[in-house]
């Protein structure tokens, strides 16, 4: 016996900023108080157009063939309707509208899967996840789902569409039309494949789309200041309070390994007496959520005093009066040039120059410097180790010359 509840009705859908002209035609089914709605890739001017019948008015051949159209539509779905009965299938909307489009009842959608690991995150921010973690799959997410409307015009795809091909197309959109360097493009696609094997694990996808492409990030020459330039900065004297703050933070970096996120986040109480009775700065990172552990050398804590009676820190409770990124590196590219160093100098350099120049180069074991600066793995420390081999290497050379 079929469900009374069951109904077709064909509208015309305005959209929020519609003037004029014709409108799509949407159909909605409703069954047992559940409903769905689809676009029946067919339009018509709401002037000729009979919201009692859900047909177009008029004879002409143009309102018969719309007409015969949407007749078709209706009986298909009615005959739908009347096979789930007659198999003995279960009535609902989800399998009207599968057989109505051809595609499976149990579709799973990428975007959406996607979508629900980045709220499973959101749900988990600072307990498993840290905030910046957060940010760059919700960054990866609407890349990816850019692509996919770039490629395919469509707001989302069945994961059965994922192949080998969606990821290399995937990675040429992102270095031409998001002008993406290489790396950055690696990282985005390394999130896309965590929403990937996820999927596979679950059994919901069969064949990795990633299977036979390779992930490799290029070499990224980790610049740092030398122990030149480092003094020549520490010592000099500035004409206006505004770079002398800012050469004071950019040491404080140099001095510890934060990153300016870290740095600008700090209060005093992360500033803690350790067992060896001096002053250590103890935070986890807001990068990785991994904890720095870094023992505040004479030039940093020299800092700390030198600003404990600035006015930001009463107002904002923050340790050091940080600027803006952006202000920061631009004073920094002033600050290089009135010392006489011919290169552009950003905040991050801070954090190679003590990982180089001040640790490593001085002795530190690279087992410590990695605790330091809060690298959930030490072979990104190594990173910087082998910027201090080139540099021996290059010292050596020299004295090797001179023996030659």
């Amino acid at each position: 016996m079929l469900t009374n509840s069951f109904s077709v009705l064909f509208y015309l859908k305005k959209r929020s900023n519609y003037v004029t002209g014709p409108l799509p035609i949407y159909l909605r089914v409703t069954l047992d108080g559940g409903r769905f709605e689809l676009a029946t890739k067919r339009v018509c001017e709401p002037e000729k157009w009979n919201s009692t019948s859900g047909r177009r008015n008029g004879h002409r051949e143009d309102a018969r063939s719309l007409n015969s159209y949407l007749d078709e539509l209706h009986s298909k779905l009615h005959e739908i309707h009347r096979h789930l009965v007659m198999m003995g299938k279960p009535v609902t909307i989800s399998a009207i509208k599968a057989l109505l489009t051809g595609k499976s009842e149990n579709e799973v959608m990428f975007l959406k899967e996607f979508d629900k690991h980045n709220q499973r995150l959101i749900a988990l921010k600072g307990k498993d996840y840290a905030q910046g973690t957060i940010l760059r799959y919700k960054a990866s997410y609407k890349h990816t789902k850019d692509f996919i409307f770039w490629k395919f015009k469509k707001e989302d795809i069945d994961i059965s569409k994922l192949n080998y091909e969606f990821i290399s197309d995937f990675e040429f959109w992102l270095k031409t039309e998001r002008k993406c360097a290489h790396n950055t493009t690696m990282r985005y696609l390394v999130y896309c494949k965590k929403i990937v094997l996820g999927l596979i694990k679950t059994g919901q996808l069969q064949k990795d789309p990633f299977f036979g492409f390779k992930i490799r990030k290029k070499e990224v020459n980790r610049e740092a200041l030398s122990e030149t330039e480092l003094k020549a900065i520490a010592a000099k004297e500035f004409s206006t309070a505004r770079l002398t703050q800012v050469r004071d933070i950019f040491l404080f970096s140099c001095y510890t390994g934060l990153s300016y996120v870290d740095v600008q986040k700090l209060t005093v109480s992360d500033i803690r007496i350790g067992q060896d009775d001096e002053q250590w700065v103890i935070i986890n990172r807001q990068k990785t959520d991994t904890q720095s552990r870094i023992l505040l050398l004479p030039m940093a804590l020299d800092i700390i005093e030198k600003y404990k009676d600035d006015r930001s820190r009463a107002v904002t409770g923050k340790l050091l009066p940080v600027l803006s990124n952006q202000k920061m590196n631009a004073y920094l590219k002033e600050i290089a040039d009135v010392c006489g160093i011919d290169r552009n100098i950003s905040f991050h350099i801070a954090r190679h120059t003590f990982a180089t120049t001040v640790t490593l180069s001085n002795g530190v074991p690279i087992e410590s410097v990695s605790k330091m600066l809060g690298h959930s793995n030490i072979r990104t420390t190594q990173i910087y180790a082998k910027v201090v081999d080139k540099k021996i290497s290059e010292d050596m050379k020299k004295i090797k010359a001179l023996y030659s």
